[in-house]
């Protein structure tokens, strides 16, 4: 198991078109600066001046490969190398291989066992500094429908060292198991219903009030699929689908 945790750092939107940050500057208040690299586009979003997450278009080639629109993770590791290795020994799929991005750092795009991907990823800079939970514009909740949601959490805890907090009953859905990071109760985890096509995350996203953002969702041309809806804690969240087809989701603590 890794001496501390290991958590999310970044968030990053493949999408078939870059009309997709405005859609998300409007929906949750990012603003975006375009990045400047050869032959590719890449746009970090920033909230109140931190940058949260980045955008980038699918090629036709990735598209050709079967990629589509979809928000992915990045989990930081003090060596990319090293848990790729560990994650592959411990039944993990590894899609590309550790890279290096130029001035950034080094990664690895990978999935568990259940097929859920996310990427591997060591900085070569600091981290982004840390602000109160909560804060809008950043994720406030990562969410994991699996296969064996049992299965799912040793993986991570045995690769990350992540802990089991709270259980919630969920009746006919099932078990609804929260987690940590060290200190830090970052997310949840449950086995998908049938709705749901394959195992994946699902990142939430900090606004103010849960109802005008459902709006600005559907006015952008994208769709609530869920909510809005209380959840325990008293926070309020919708579910929901950007226009090119992404999934994605918002939690508010007021309505």
């Amino acid at each position: 198991m890794p001496a501390s945790p290991n958590t999310f750092v970044w968030y990053e939107l493949m999408t078939t078109d870059i009309a997709a940050e405005a859609f998300y500057q409007s929906v949750i208040g990012w603003t975006p600066q375009v990045m400047g690299h050869e032959g590719m586009r890449y746009t970090i979003m920033n909230a109140g001046g931190v940058p949260v997450s980045g955008v980038m278009q699918l090629t036709t080639e990735m598209c050709d490969a079967g990629a589509r629109p979809g928000w992915r993770g990045y989990i930081g590791v003090p060596d990319v190398d090293a848990a790729t290795d560990r994650l592959k020994r411990a039944g993990g799929g590894v899609y590309k291989a550790p890279n290096d991005i130029p001035d950034v750092g080094r990664f690895s795009v990978v999935a568990d066992p259940q097929g859920a991907a996310f990427t591997l990823f060591t900085p070569k800079g600091g981290d982004n500094p840390t602000v109160p939970a909560g804060t809008p514009g950043h994720v406030g909740w990562h969410e994991l429908y699996t296969t064996d949601w049992q299965a799912a959490f040793s993986f991570y805890a045995d690769q990350f060292g992540w802990t089991k907090v709270r259980e919630f009953d969920m009746g006919p859905m099932g078990t609804y198991q929260l987690f940590a990071a060290g200190s830090d109760e970052i997310g949840g985890m449950m086995n998908k219903p049938e709705a749901v096509p394959y195992p994946a995350w699902t990142f939430y996203f900090n606004v103010d009030a849960i109802d005008a953002a459902a709006a600005r969702v559907t006015e952008g041309g994208g769709r609530i699929i869920h909510g809005p809806v209380e959840v325990p804690g008293g926070s309020w969240i919708v579910q929901a689908m950007d226009p090119q087809g992404a999934m994605f989701a918002l939690v508010a603590r007021r309505r």
